[in-house]
């Protein structure tokens, strides 16, 4: 960790998007201070105003505060982002460890139904997945998290294939320790620095589609406030109220940005080669 954090305050990209997440993350936790209203709070002598001193982001077709909505917006998109990947990392991670160490059968079954999943577009599986659960956060959180598990088992199978071939796994086999413990005390550790990177990066990734399925009505129904939402309905307004896009879209913009400005970092500074 002492590596990790000096390697890092050298990084200057890798703070900015450090620092960039950590906003989005402070905004999501603490909407209900820094919103000046309710997402869902409407006005009728305030309708498609555009930004001033008491409305910084404008107004919507509602009268609602765009500014509140994308401050409450940011804890969906948290929400979905922890969740969805919490499940693909999860279930890639196991699927991964075992198809890698194991190989043989259970290796081509595993790698042969990803291979099926990656056969579909991410949104395209996503779209159908949700289709047919239903549109809703919690589907969208399942439907995400099972288009990212293909792409955390690969990357999890590759490194356990790498780490195998080390000589203290061979010498663990050599005096009888069981797989499980090999497994949990040796390869695991072992493989944390391009799963955290992977992670990371899941993340953007988990924010844009939750905010595709949500503009296509597909995610996160109205009138609840998420920046896909957002974009769908501004985008009837774009020509005479652009600020009713434009916000969501820098909102949705930023916070990917970020993320993937320190999945980069975290993968310069993890990668072993790179010391």
């Amino acid at each position: 960790m002492k590596h990790f954090l000096k390697r890092l305050r050298k990084d200057k990209i890798g703070i900015v998007g450090f620092v960039g997440i950590a906003m989005v993350i402070i905004i999501g936790l603490l909407a209900p201070l820094i919103a000046p209203y309710g997402p869902e709070e409407m006005s009728q002598t305030h309708v498609m105003e555009g930004p001033s001193k008491e409305f910084i982001f404008g107004t919507d077709e509602f009268g609602r505060d765009i500014f509140s909505r994308i401050v409450y917006g940011a804890q969906v998109s948290l929400q979905v982002g922890l969740i969805a990947v919490g499940i693909g990392a999860g279930f890639g991670l196991l699927f991964g460890l075992i198809s890698g160490f194991f190989q043989g059968k259970v290796d081509q079954i595993i790698m042969r139904i990803m291979d099926v999943f990656f056969a579909f577009p991410d949104i395209l599986l996503a779209l159908t997945i949700v289709a047919v659960l239903g549109p809703s956060l919690t589907n969208t959180m399942i439907a995400i998290g099972i288009v990212f598990t293909p792409v955390f088992t690969r990357v999890v199978r590759g490194t356990v294939i790498s780490v195998k071939e080390n000589e203290y796994i061979s010498n663990a086999v050599a005096i009888g320790v069981s797989p499980v413990k090999i497994i949990v005390k040796h390869v695991t550790p072992n493989i944390m620095a391009p799963f955290i990177v992977q992670v990371t990066l899941g993340l953007s990734g988990a924010i844009l589609t939750e905010a595709a399925l949500s503009f296509l009505g597909l995610g996160v129904q109205p009138p609840n406030p998420s920046w896909g939402v957002m974009l769908n309905d501004g985008r009837a307004l774009m020509e005479f109220a652009p600020w009713t896009i434009l916000f969501p879209a820098g909102a949705i913009i930023f916070t990917i940005f970020c993320f993937n400005l320190f999945g980069d970092s975290l993968r310069d500074i993890l990668d072993p080669k790179l010391k």
